[in-house]
Parts: structure tokens; sequence; C-alpha cells
């Protein structure tokens, strides 16, 4: 880390991406130059963050699927119980419920640590089987993530932070979701781009104008000219 910007952790979608979703081509600009670490942290299945870490050709140190998989120079950690979010999956199944996914669920494919639902599924039947398995379900806005209760982006940020031998005040965080919001308590300074839901707005430091990457790129370049 350089003494001119700080380590980032930053959330992928609403964050890095734009409104439909697709990843922003200035990402490609931004974080390879970043002269501090960077971690991804999503909701995602733990491959997503390693291949965009891959493609930028940062550190891969990521934070996924709410916190259940954190990856630190070179060393993989998992929290949540898997069997039993698939157990609840199946019994939500059983009763009449649909995850929501095509055929090929790519969603859940390479999810270690939790189980996704489509938003079109049904909340309230999800709901009441995920506490009955002693399990919550958090909506990110993107999908409803059936995980371990305490299970947050933000403790993994503490992980990822102890790994590199960083203080996790140290980081900024850009995010647009209630998981992000974890992660602002945990960074030092934190900051919900305009796209983002209500928990998010009201735990960041800063809500910046602008959406979706615009509102991330504009944070980077006040951190660089200050």
């Amino acid at each position: 880390m350089t003494d001119d910007v700080p380590p980032l952790v930053l959330d992928i979608d609403g964050t890095l991406t734009d409104s439909d979703g697709r990843l922003d081509p200035r990402v490609f600009r931004y974080l390879p130059t970043w002269e501090a670490p960077v971690v991804l942290a999503t909701g995602k299945a733990f491959p997503y963050p390693v291949s965009l870490s891959h493609y930028l050709g940062i550190g891969k140190n990521v934070i996924a699927e709410n916190g259940g998989v954190v990856l630190a120079d070179g060393t993989v950690s998992y929290q949540g119980d898997t069997d039993r979010a698939a157990a609840a999956a199946a019994e939500f199944v059983e009763r009449g419920g649909d995850l929501g996914w095509p055929a090929f669920d790519d969603a859940n494919e390479w999810r270690r640590t939790e189980i996704a639902a489509n938003r079109s599924a049904d909340e309230e039947l999800l709901r009441t089987v995920a506490a009955e398995y002693g399990l919550e379900v958090v909506d990110t806005g993107y999908a409803y993530h059936v995980k371990t209760p305490g299970v947050e982006k933000g403790a993994g940020l503490t992980s990822v932070a102890e790994t590199l031998g960083l203080d996790p005040e140290a980081f900024v965080a850009v995010g647009d979701s209630v998981n992000d919001v974890s992660t602002f308590r945990a960074a030092g300074r934190s900051y919900a781009v305009a796209n983002a839901d209500a928990p998010a707005r009201a735990a960041a430091d800063i809500v910046v104008e602008r959406t979706y990457f615009d509102g991330t790129a504009a944070v980077l370049d006040s951190l660089v000219s200050e």
C-alpha cells in the first residue's frame, strides 16, 4: 500500500456495473492501476469475483457469497452451513416454491455456503422455510440469499484485512445494497452510489450524486485527488 491512496473494498453488482448489470469497461482503467489492495466483495458465488480479479490483473482478494467465502493472500476460508441452506431450498421446492432460475442454474452451480433464489420466488414461503432451518433471507435487490445468520461481508473484510496486515478502518468501501451495510461499518470510510437501497444509503458516510459505476468512479477520482 502507498501513502497516496487507501485500500478499497468494492461491491460488484450495482457498483462496478451499469444499470443493465454489465461490467463498466472503465473498471479496467481504474482498478489495475490502483496502488493499494483492492478487495471485491459480492453476493455472487465464489468464482465470479476470482475470475474478475484475474482478468483485471489485480490481487485475488475477494469476499464472496455475502461473506461466506473469503480469499486473501492465497488462503481460502468458508463460513456458513451449506448443507442446511441446501436442505431449506429443497424443502422450499417441495412445498411448491420455485427458486426461479433456468435449467442451468448458474446462480447456485458454484455456490459453496448459501443458496440464492430469484426475486420472482415466493418470498413469504422462502422466509418461512428458512426460519424453520435457523437461516435468514437477505434481499440484495438482485436475489434472495438463504444464508447462515451472522455471516456478512463486514466480517469478511475484517478477515481479509488481518491476512493482509491492514486495519479494516484503512479501507474505503463503496456499495449499493443492504448486504454492504456490514462492510460500511467495518471500513473506515463508506460511500453509497446514488442507486443504493435505503439501508445502504442510511449506513454510508456519504451518498454520492451519481449512480452505478459513474458514482464509484467519482469516489475513486476524489480519493486520488486528496
